[in-house]
């Protein structure tokens, strides 16, 4: 797990007697609607040995509806790919038919990178 992904509340010590510590509630992301997705897809061959990867980042909402776009992104391209940190990944370079199929779905998405 990540250190963005903790709650970190900054308590490390307390003089207070009656002090309680307790661990915030996790908070429960609920998936914004696809008009409101501002979605970037991007070209990334850095640590891949030259192999281009297509990346879509700047989804918010739940692991579980981000896994099911990537699924059906993958799909779409016919090649395979991860979820992984926030971040689709899709092997190779389909940043236009990615781009065409997220907004034929109603995402804000475009080019990013060059």
């Amino acid at each position: 797990m990540s250190n963005k992904n903790k709650n970190i509340t900054g308590v490390v010590y307390s003089t207070d007697n009656n002090f309680s510590f307790d661990i915030a509630q996790e908070i429960t992301a609920s998936t914004l609607p696809n008009n409101q997705q501002n979605l970037k897809i991007f070209l990334d061959k850095k640590n891949r040995a030259g192999k281009a990867v297509s990346a879509i980042s700047g989804f918010v909402g739940t692991n579980d509806d981000l896994n099911v776009l990537g699924s059906n992104l993958k799909k779409l391209c016919g090649v395979g790919g991860t979820v992984k940190d926030g971040e689709i990944l899709i092997q190779g370079e389909f940043r236009d038919k990615i781009l065409a199929h997220l907004i034929k779905l109603g995402y804000k998405a475009k080019k990013a990178g060059g």
